[in-house]
């Protein structure tokens, strides 16, 4: 059987190179950006300032792998989709198993759940796989394609709403029948991106700010890629923010809210 194809993400990296520059270990996934493909929930700013569908114009490669994952899945049934995401992450184990690496796996670093049947067929490999954290993003909450239902409360997973101002009002719904998920917010500034978690939870706290992307993290280390140092997504340990404008991105502080 043809396999899916993971990627190499510095970001994300489970076990860096030894001059730490690059990922050693293919430990993400994803599928072609946008709403001719795999983001049914894609929104007019994502589409905007997506980077991954920016890197799929720039590499022709990239591109060519994600559309091979993309034909595989949308060319079966459930039971194919689980068969080939099973095979994917058993060789992702293997790898870790082979250099004594931390099992830490990023679902679509481009895409998302086009499909509940897809979706179901990822919950059913994150459950065999307890010894693996899986980690995911999803704009996939909206009616028509709402997908939080077959992911939440699964260990080993961490989900998040990634959530920008045209679908937050969609949120609140989504955080009030399951508290236990987490909200991943882009804004242009840190602070009305925190503004903006807080009034989707009704409470004061405007998450963390992502490390990286305000300076406090490298990118990638000889220890691992920010997100795998910072842990804080991996683990869904805290909601997180997000500034797609750099002047937006000063720094990691607590933004000061206005209560109306």
């Amino acid at each position: 059987m043809t396999t899916l194809k993971r990627s190499h993400d510095r970001k994300v990296a489970n076990l860096a190179t030894p001059n730490g520059k690059a990922s050693k270990i293919q430990n993400a996934f994803g599928l072609p950006a946008g709403r001719a493909y795999s983001c049914p929930g894609a929104t007019s700013i994502c589409e905007r300032v997506c980077y991954a569908g920016k890197l799929e114009k720039v590499y022709k490669g990239v591109k060519a792998a994600l559309i091979h994952n993309w034909d595989l899945l949308t060319g079966t049934d459930q039971a194919g989709m689980v068969a080939l995401l099973r095979e994917m992450i058993g060789q992702f184990d293997s790898d870790c198993v082979k250099r004594n690496a931390p099992k830490a796996f990023r679902i679509h670093w481009d895409g998302d759940f086009f499909s509940r049947e897809y979706a179901a067929a990822w919950a059913i490999v994150i459950r065999e796989n307890p010894s693996i954290q899986f980690w995911v993003y999803t704009r996939s909450f909206l009616p028509g394609n709402n997908v939080v239902d077959l992911l939440v409360g699964i260990d080993n997973l961490a989900v998040y709403l990634s959530v920008d101002s045209d679908n937050a009002e969609w949120a609140p719904v989504i955080v009030a029948e399951y508290p236990s998920i987490k909200v991943a917010l882009l804004a242009d500034t840190m602070v009305n991106a925190g503004i903006g978690i807080a009034a989707i939870r009704s409470d004061d706290k405007p998450g963390a700010a992502c490390p990286e992307l305000v300076g406090q993290l490298p990118l990638i280390t000889v220890n691992g890629g920010a997100c795998f140092t910072c842990q804080l997504c991996p683990k869904g340990k805290a909601d997180i923010r997000f500034a797609f404008e750099k002047k937006g991105r000063v720094n990691g502080k607590r933004p000061e809210l206005v209560k109306a």
